[in-house]
C-alpha cells in the first residue's frame, strides 16, 4: 500500500511546484548548485562595485572594455578545456581554476587592500567569473534535463539562484567589516568548490534516470557526458555565425546586456553622489541585492514554471524588456536615485524570475555541443561586447548629449527591440521542440 507520506508528496507538493516524485533528487542538486554559486557571488557583487566607484566613476567605460577584452581571451581556453574534457567534468575544472583565483586574489588584498590596479583587476576578472560561471551551471543544467522538464524545472531550480542571491548579500553587508573583503573571497572559495560537488551529483542523478523522450538529439548517443565533445576552441562562435536561432539568441542577449549597462552607469552616478562612504555603498548595493532577490524568489517557485509551461516562453522573453521601455521613459522625466533603484529592481527581478529561466530554456533545443560551447560564447563574450558597446554609447551621449534624457530615450528604443527579437525567439523555440518531438 502506498505510504501516506509519499501520497502527499505527489498529491500536494508535486502540484504545489510542479515537479514529479522522481525528479525530486535532480531539483535538490539543481538547486544546491546555483545557490552555493549565487551565495558566493552575490556576497562578492557588492565588493565588485565599490572596486568600480574606487576606479573612478568616469574610467567605468574602460573597465566594461577591459573585461570584454578579457572574455575574448578566456573563452579560448574554456573552449579547449570543454574540447577535452568530458562533459561532466567540464564545470568542475573550470570552478577549481576559479577557486584557486579567489585564494590568489584575497593574499592580494591582505598585502596591499588599497592597490586601486588591483581593484580593477577583481572588478574585471569578477565580471568574467560570474558570466561564464553561471552559464557553466545552466549549461550542465540544460544537459541533463529534456525540453519537457525544462519548462517546469528550470525556473524551480533557479529559485536556488534566488535564493542563494538573498543569502550572498546579507552575508557579504554583515562580515565585510569584521572579516574584510579578503575573508569575503575566501568564503566565496569555499562555496564555490562546493557548488563543483552538487554539479557531480547532478549527472550521477542523470545516470541513474537516463533521458528516454524524444526530445533527446541523436548527437547525444555520438557524444556521451562521459566523453569530450571535441572539435576547437573557437567552435562556439563559428555555431553561433552558423545557425539563425543562435544568432538571434546572441543579438538578444546583446540588446539585454545594453539595456542593463544603461541603468548600471545611471546606478553608479547616483549611489557615487549620494553615498560616498564605500562601507555605505556596499552595503547600499547588498541592500538592493536582498530585495531583488526576496521577489525574485517567490517568483521563480511559484510563476514562472507555470508560465512557461501554459502560455510559453516568448512571454517570459516579451515582458520585461516593454517594462524596461517604459522605465526609461519614466525616467527621461524623473532621473533621480529613487526612481532608478525602482527600475533596476524591476529590472533585475525580472530578468532573474522571468528572462535568464526564458532564456536557458531556448537551450534545452540544442545539441550538445551547442549547449555548452556557443552558449557560452554567448553569455560571455557577445554578453562582455553588448556591456561594452553599452558603455561607450552611454558615455558618449552622458557627454556630448545637450539632454540626459536623450540616453534614457535610446535606452526606450533598445528595450522594443530587445521585445521583438524575444517574440522571435519565443516561435522558434516552438518549431523547434514540435521538429523533434
Amino acid at each position: 500500500m502506498e505510504s501516506i507520506a509519499a501520497w502527499f508528496k505527489r498529491s500536494r507538493l508535486s502540484t504545489l511546484f510542479n515537479v514529479e516524485r522522481e525528479e525530486v533528487p535532480a531539483v535538490a542538486a539543481g538547486v544546491g548548485m546555483f545557490y552555493l554559486l549565487f551565495a558566493g557571488y552575490f556576497m562578492l557583487r557588492p565588493v565588485r562595485e565599490t572596486m568600480g566607484i574606487a576606479g573612478g566613476i568616469d574610467n567605468l567605460q574602460w573597465l566594461f572594455t577591459a573585461t570584454f577584452v578579457a572574455t575574448l581571451i578566456a573563452l579560448p581556453l574554456f573552449g579547449w578545456i570543454a574540447s577535452k574534457v568530458p562533459r561532466r567534468h567540464v564545470l568542475a575544472w573550470t570552478y577549481a581554476f576559479f577557486t584557486l583565483n579567489l585564494i590568489a586574489f584575497a593574499v592580494g588584498f591582505v598585502i596591499d587592500p588599497d592597490n586601486i590596479w588591483m581593484a580593477r583587476t577583481f572588478y574585471v576578472w569578477l565580471s568574467v567569473f560570474n558570466l561564464l560561471a553561471i552559464s557553466l551551471a545552466w549549461s550542465v543544467l540544460a544537459d541533463v534535463l529534456a525540453a519537457s522538464e525544462a519548462k517546469r524545472l528550470f525556473a524551480m531550480i533557479a529559485g536556488g539562484a534566488s535564493l542563494g542571491g538573498l543569502t550572498g548579500p546579507i552575508l557579504g553587508t554583515t562580515l565585510v567589516a569584521p572579516i574584510g573583503h579578503a575573508g569575503l573571497l575566501l568564503l566565496a572559495a569555499v562555496l564555490l568548490a562546493l557548488s563543483a560537488l552538487a554539479a557531480a551529483w547532478l549527472h550521477r542523478w542523470r545516470d541513474r534516470s537516463p533521458q528516454t523522450e524524444s526530445t533527446l538529439f541523436a548527437s547525444d548517443q555520438h557524444a556521451p557526458r562521459g566523453r569530450p565533445l571535441g572539435g576547437h576552441p573557437f567552435a562556439g562562435a563559428s555555431a553561433v555565425v552558423k545557425s539563425g536561432y543562435l544568432a538571434a539568441i546572441a543579438l538578444f542577449v546583446i540588446l539585454l546586456a545594453v539595456v542593463s549597462t544603461f541603468l548600471y552607469f545611471e546606478q553608479a552616478k547616483l549611489v557615487a553622489e549620494t553615498f560616498p562612504d564605500k562601507v555605505r555603498q556596499t552595503q547600499v548595493f547588498g541592500l538592493i541585492d536582498t530585495v531583488v532577490q526576496t521577489l525574485t524568489i517567490v517568483i521563480q517557485v511559484f510563476l514562472t514554471g507555470r508560465i512557461a509551461e501554459r502560455f510559453g516562453i516568448g512571454v517570459l522573453l516579451v515582458s520585461v524588456p516593454l517594462a524596461m521601455a517604459a522605465g526609461f521613459l519614466w525616467l527621461a522625466v524623473a532621473p533621480v536615485f529613487a526612481v532608478l533603484a525602482l527600475i533596476m529592481i524591476a529590472r533585475r527581478v525580472g530578468e532573474y524570475a522571468l528572462v535568464r529561466p526564458g532564456r536557458e530554456m531556448l537551450f534545452a533545443v540544442a545539441a550538445p555541443e551547442e549547449k555548452y560551447k556557443a552558449k557560452n560564447f554567448i553569455d560571455t563574450v557577445v554578453y562582455r561586447g553588448g556591456d561594452a558597446i553599452g558603455g561607450w554609447v552611454k558615455r558618449g551621449l552622458d557627454v556630448f548629449a545637450e539632454s540626459p534624457a536623450l540616453a534614457m530615450m535610446i535606452g526606450a528604443g533598445i528595450a522594443l527591440g530587445w521585445a521583438a527579437t524575444g517574440g522571435y525567439l519565443g516561435r522558434r523555440e516552438r518549431q523547434k521542440e514540435a521538429a523533434v518531438a
